[in-house]
């Protein structure tokens, strides 16, 4: 279809329903690639067009076939024609361009060229704008010099001094998308399922992760089986992993996660790799007044009451004897599943044998001179009567 003829098909086609204005955000169909052209169907008998320079990659492949849905800002509407436009794009736009967008909402594309004190200068249209720390990103910026020329989409919100002040947001942009990201995860996600992610941040208390458009938290406790120390020791940044949805709060835009059950919990098969009377090397993880608790496997740690510490004499404490970090060898005496205890002796303990009672030798005989029982006594007096 030529452009004229297109020009000549908006002026005999009526647009129904709700008139568009500069600004508003529609979602459009790719009805037909002509050219330099793509025409849109963006319902109730309308029709825009698109330059096809936005649609798109860097080689200059179309990332977009006939059929698919694209989100557009309605650009103008010259002579019945509709123009829409995915951004205002750096370096073809003029400043009255970047002003209308200011005042229509519709999105400037710029490049991120430098780093300057409390944010980035971003250069639009040939103009250098500004765009503060807190508006980059909708999440914490850990490394700034990640922004740097990079070509991003940004939402002008100060115009002035005809062009000499202006200050861009990306974050207003980013989280318009994540809103519409998260009304659709809504609706598909569920406590207990399993998705894919990617871990966006790490804190002391555990990680974030992106699960397609929201963030989640690994709590730390969640990470692995065993006792983790520092999350570092098994998350990165931009690592892909696995999780379980724990726990969904919507009203309060929580998401908990957990990755240590999408991993074989180690307690399953404790009876089988750890039975009674078997010895293991193992490592001391920590002390406590009362014993010290080491480590088998990941996952699974036994205690050392201090009863049974010392090689026979009376210890304190466990640190008279063990530091954590040792590496010592243990025999497993009892094991609680139920409970997830396990109760563990130094591989060269030995149970004290019951006292026996104590039973003393038989004196030795002493001759003695007996008198005689009483009836003897009495015998012998009569005789002597008689």
């Amino acid at each position: 279809m030529s452009d004229d003829k297109f020009a000549d098909l908006f002026q005999e086609t009526p647009i129904d329903g709700p008139k568009l204005k500069p600004g508003d955000k529609v979602k459009a169909v790719i009805a037909e690639i002509s050219g330099e052209n793509v025409f849109l169907d963006i319902g109730a008998k309308s029709e825009g067009v698109i330059n096809k320079a936005e649609l798109v990659d860097e080689e200059g492949n179309m990332q977009y076939a006939p059929g698919e849905s694209i989100q557009v800002f309605l650009l103008s509407n010259r002579g019945g024609e509709l123009l829409f436009t995915t951004r205002i794009g750096s370096g073809q736009a003029s400043l009255q361009e970047v002003e209308d967008a200011f005042q229509s909402g519709i999105p400037v594309q710029g490049k991120v060229t430098g780093e300057i004190k409390g944010g980035f200068s971003v250069d639009v249209a040939g103009s250098r704008a500004f765009c503060p720390y807190s508006q980059m990103d909708i999440r914490r910026i850990e490394r700034p010099e990640d922004y740097l020329e990079q070509t991003l989409a940004f939402r002008v919100i100060e115009f002035g001094n005809r062009g000499r002040n202006i200050i861009l947001s990306a974050r207003v942009l980013l989280e318009e998308q994540r809103a519409e990201e998260r009304e659709k995860l809504r609706e598909s996600l569920e406590e207990g399922m399993q998705a894919s992610g990617t871990v966006t941040a790490i804190r002391n208390f555990g990680a974030f992760v992106d699960i397609g458009g929201i963030d989640g938290l690994i709590p730390i406790s969640e990470l692995a089986w065993g006792q983790t120390d520092k999350v570092e020791d098994v998350l990165q940044l931009g690592q892909q992993v696995e999780v379980i949805i724990k726990r969904l709060d919507w009203e309060n835009d929580k998401i908990s996660l957990s990755l240590k059950e999408t991993l074989p919990n180690p307690w399953d098969k404790v009876e089988e790799n750890y039975p009674v009377g078997s010895t293991h090397i193992a490592t001391v993880s920590r002390l406590v007044p009362f014993g010290a608790f080491v480590t088998l496997e990941s996952g699974i740690d036994g205690l050392l009451h201090i009863s049974k510490l010392g090689s026979g004499r009376k210890i304190n404490h466990p640190r008279e004897v063990l530091e954590a970090g040792q590496e010592i060898t243990v025999r497993i005496d009892s094991i609680d599943t139920d409970q997830q205890r396990i109760s563990l002796v130094p591989d060269d303990y030995q149970e004290k044998s019951e006292e026996k009672s104590y039973t003393p030798p038989p004196a030795a005989e002493k001759e003695t001179r007996s008198m005689g029982t009483l009836g003897d006594l009495l015998k012998a007096q009569l005789n002597r009567n008689k």
